[in-house]
């Protein structure tokens, strides 16, 4: 079915549903594009088609006719042009009156739930085939189509994130380019400090800052909204444009048959709160850990303020058509293990938490950076997958997480820069002394580092092969 007309079903037959199901009577793993809020007020139809077709005593071609008038009344009241619905979609009218003739209990699962699920089979624990892979920053500066389309539109990195139709571009460049097991939004750690009306710039030559960072509690408190502002209203009225394309994406994967999994992320609580009191990456590294111990209060309160928007703008982009989602402390080497133990973790916990009672068969990764030190206490908090960096001794990364969660990580992105002196075969080694390590289940082979722009595409795409076809052999050779 086209997207607009996926897009009208599913407003019709949730949004205005027969009988509204309950969030947790979903079938696993099978997540809405569209899905709204449960708050939602839901309309009703009127009269005897209050109740579902299937309770009327008609038979199925009745059913499906009943179904038909109900829709293209609603796409008239709606103002829609009935064109979006084709000639393909009796099937579709005939899985409304009567889900029991698809294969799934909720209308759009076989839509929704990708073809390849090697990713989520694998961040589940389950068995898989081959070894799925992705990579981080796979999307952008190392891919030269990233670059004539960037120069095409005229807009930087940071400009390009308002724009729908950028973001879904960019994020399909590289899933079209190679055989990766998903994407990932295309998108930035720092969105939600924008979103807080903290202003972020790209100037060029030295990364994004935070021009105008917080500089004591009484700014944060003057500048920034409070903790009950940050709702599911307040995401959709800031974050809307990230949401959008979210939705836009799901529909060119299916426009262009690419069937993978949509990683959905965020920043962690103390990497955003690291930005947004220093500045920058690269200068004044120091501060945040200055406002742990100097502001331990205010430090706590904004934590908090940024705990809550993290879960749920995060929960909005499964509601939108993430299938996965992936948490970065990404400054996790700007913090001491004393502290993260007690400002980061917590966050990291009841992010967990909550994303897991919201989106219980949605996996969950995290990754702290440079902070391998607390891998044992990420495993123990209810993520799927624990990221492990490069500094992460391999020979005892399983024992770190004791089969509580998957891995991810952590192949060495310096293997697949030409000009270090690597080939396509030194990749296909190093690939396979990284399976042999880990091995290649419950394993989402990925960088420790994402990559950096100066990556040979060739070699990146034989990272890709190599996974899967030296993974393969492995698994079948112990079967």
């Amino acid at each position: 079915m086209k997207c607009h007309a996926a897009s009208a079903l599913l407003l019709l037959t949730r949004g205005e549903s027969f009988s509204p199901a309950s969030p947790t009577s979903r079938a696993p793993m099978k997540s809405s594009a569209n899905t709204q809020q449960s708050t939602a007020p839901r309309r009703h139809f009127s009269s005897t088609l209050d109740a579902p077709p299937s309770s009327l005593n008609l038979s199925s071609e009745e059913d499906l006719q009943l179904t038909r008038q109900i829709i293209m009344a609603h796409v008239e009241k709606l103002g829609l042009d009935e064109s979006i619905l084709d000639d393909d979609d009796d099937e579709n009218f005939r899985m409304v009156a009567d889900p029991s003739s698809g294969d799934d209990d909720d209308l759009m699962d076989d839509d929704d739930y990708p073809e390849n699920d090697l990713m989520i089979r694998a961040a589940l624990g389950q068995k898989v085939e081959r070894t799925p892979t992705w990579l981080f920053r796979q999307a952008g500066r190392h891919l030269p189509e990233y670059h004539e389309y960037k120069s095409k539109v005229g807009r930087n990195f940071l400009e390009m994130l308002s724009y729908p139709d950028d973001v879904a571009e960019c994020t399909m460049q590289p899933c079209r380019r190679y055989e990766v097991d998903a994407a990932i939004l295309f998108s930035d750690i720092l969105v939600i400090p924008e979103a807080l009306g903290v202003k972020v710039t790209m100037p060029g030559g030295v990364g994004i800052q935070v021009p105008f960072p917080l500089v004591g509690p009484a700014d944060m408190r003057d500048r920034l909204p409070a903790k009950s502002e940050m709702t599911a209203e307040f995401v959709e009225d800031k974050l809307g444009h990230v949401l959008e394309s979210v939705r836009l994406i799901r529909c060119r994967m299916r426009e262009e048959d690419i069937s993978i999994p949509l990683i959905g992320f965020s920043a962690a609580p103390w990497t955003l709160l690291f930005y947004m009191v220093g500045g920058s990456s690269k200068k004044n590294q120091g501060i945040g850990m200055e406002w742990l111990h100097e502001h331990s209060d205010a430090s706590a309160e904004l934590l908090d303020l940024l705990t809550t928007i993290v879960i749920e703008y995060m929960s909005a982009q499964v509601d939108n058509g993430a299938h996965m989602l992936q948490l970065f402390e990404a400054m996790g080497m700007m913090i001491e293990p004393a502290e993260f133990d007690k400002f980061a973790l917590p966050c990291l916990e009841k992010i967990a938490t909550e994303l897991k009672s919201r989106h219980p068969d949605v996996p969950l990764m995290v990754f702290s950076r440079g902070a391998s030190f607390a891998n044992e206490k990420l495993s123990e908090l209810g993520y799927d997958v624990v990221t492990i960096d490069g500094g992460v001794d391999r020979s005892t990364a399983r024992d770190v997480v004791g089969g509580r969660t998957g891995l991810q990580g952590n192949y060495d992105p310096a293997e697949l820069i030409e000009a270090n002196g690597k080939t396509v075969e030194t990749v296909r080694s190093t690939v396979r002394e990284l399976l042999e390590s880990l091995g290649p289940q419950r394993l989402i082979a990925n960088l420790g580092e994402g990559l950096g722009g100066r990556e040979s595409p060739e070699l990146v795409n034989a990272f890709v092969e190599a996974v899967h076809e030296e993974s393969e052999a492995m698994i079948s050779a112990e079967n």
